[in-house]
């Protein structure tokens, strides 16, 4: 569940027209994430990798969409990998191991429906 915090975060941008990119910042040799929907039927997490950062590989039990909205990342499903660029995505399915990596350093929108 979200803390007090996020909540007023999100009540702050909710209504408002913004850019992705203004709304997570780069940080160096991390990864940084934010979470700006956080439901019981998903969730909407914009994510920043500095240049060689990375998630490990995973599953999920949800079906995810990645969507790179600045840089360059790898994505591997399930062994397979996929380079991607700025105004490219790709969905994760449920269940397929994956994992990302910052090529160059990227930012990425994650939106996970829960159903």
């Amino acid at each position: 569940m979200e803390n007090n915090e996020e909540q007023r975060d999100t009540k702050r941008i909710t209504g408002l027209a913004s850019k992705l990119s203004d709304l997570v910042d780069y940080q160096d040799d991390t990864v940084v994430s934010r979470t700006i929907i956080d439901k019981n039927t998903g969730t909407v997490t914009l994510f920043s990798f500095s240049a060689g950062q990375g998630l490990s590989e995973h599953t999920a039990p949800f079906d995810a969409l990645v969507y790179i909205f600045d840089g360059e990342a790898e994505v591997t499903i399930s062994g397979k990998s996929n380079r991607l660029k700025e105004g490219e995505m790709i969905i994760m399915p449920a269940n397929e191991p994956h994992a990302l990596r910052a090529i160059k350093k990227f930012k990425m929108m994650l939106v996970m429906i829960k159903s």
